[in-house]
């Protein structure tokens, strides 16, 4: 059983030493389940692989902190090892290091200046739909109700605020299909993708401001599809381009501004998921960051604060661990990152 009185540093590597890839958590969740469920302050519920620990003392204001409890494959990196001030292992940056901190505060902060829902969820790392929060949204919506939350995503220590968007389209370019040896007969497509591709060259991106925080949108190619045989001219060719956009922008308004960059061609949308607002003019979140320090940066990709935005919770991503390690053979994280973690939300949940 998982030991929440041991040192953040020390239940880390304990968390990181019992393996739960992605659709493999059951033995952690088990883990956090039974250690949570011997605190009597805290009410404990389960959906799946997803624990939810809440305290109930009846305060104004809930906050909410959240953290995956999955990992990437394993690449030989298990068990963990600390080596002078760095603990490695499969998922001690990305997220266990977060999962320890909130651990240790569902732990001892039984009183806190605030009421706290902890949220230790499965399948972070695959297909949306398999997501421990989309389930828990769909089918216990309340229990992620809060005025505040914090993803303890990889962010070395920095505040990420909000999260930008990602909207994936193919522009499709056609032709007229002919035997190669008489090429003037037909329309190469691939050769039509000209003017998409120069359009890509050429674009800005938009660098808006948000909240206070600065983004900086993307438009790039991703893939490009085409060809026949080795001996035709090819009638279609598509390629694939990705949009991260900025969250003063809707998906409806991201899509309207991809069909725009491409008028004049078929654009269809396949894949697309929202931005969210950082949050951080809220009450709560400005006694956050003052509890933590330093200056907040906007988050360039995309993580599951979106799906708390989409609920009407403002959130930020906040995590001892270093965002540039995920998903890495050699990843790793700073024990003392972990300490400064600990300490910084735990001044949070007591003033």
């Amino acid at each position: 059983m998982l030991d929440l009185t041991q040192d953040v540093r020390d239940l880390t590597a304990a968390i990181v030493d019992i393996e739960s890839v992605s659709g493999a958590e059951r033995a952690l969740a088990d883990e956090v389940e039974r250690a949570l469920s011997a605190l009597p302050h805290l009410k404990v519920t389960r959906s799946g692989e997803t624990v939810v620990a809440r305290t109930e003392q009846g305060h104004s204001e809930r906050v909410l902190i959240a953290g995956h409890l999955d990992t990437v494959p394993t690449a030989g990196n298990l068990p963990s090892r600390v080596e002078g001030d760095l603990l490695y292992g499969c998922g001690t940056s990305d997220m266990k290091a977060g999962v320890a901190v909130a651990l240790k505060l569902a732990a001892t902060v039984p009183a806190p200046s605030r009421d706290v829902t902890y949220v230790f969820y499965d399948c972070e790392e695959i297909e949306a739909e398999r997501n421990g929060l989309t389930r828990v949204a769909r089918d216990h919506a309340g229990w992620l109700a809060a005025d505040f939350a914090v993803l303890m995503e990889p962010t070395d220590g920095v505040i990420e605020g909000g999260c930008q968007g990602t909207l994936r389209a193919e522009v499709t370019v056609t032709g007229k299909r002919a035997h190669s040896a008489r090429s003037w007969f037909g329309v190469n497509a691939i050769h039509g993708i000209e003017p998409v591709l120069a359009r890509l060259n050429a674009y800005e991106p938009r660098r808006p401001v948000v909240d206070g925080l600065e983004y900086h949108e993307g438009l790039n190619a991703v893939g490009v599809q085409g060809g026949v045989a080795g001996n035709v001219i090819p009638d279609l060719c598509v390629v694939t381009v990705n949009y991260r956009f900025a969250p003063d922008l809707s998906i409806e308004e991201a899509e309207e501004h991809v069909r725009e960059v491409f008028a004049g061609f078929a654009v269809s949308v396949v894949d697309a998921a929202p931005a969210a607002r950082p949050g951080l003019t809220h009450p709560v979140a400005a006694a956050f960051t003052a509890a933590v320090g330093g200056t907040p940066r906007a988050k360039l990709g995309w993580t599951d604060v979106a799906r708390f935005s989409a609920l009407g919770v403002p959130a930020v991503n906040y995590g001892p661990g270093d965002p540039n390690l995920a998903h890495q053979q050699g990843e790793y994280v700073s024990l003392t990152k972990i300490v400064e973690s600990e300490r910084a939300m735990l001044d949070w949940l007591t003033i």
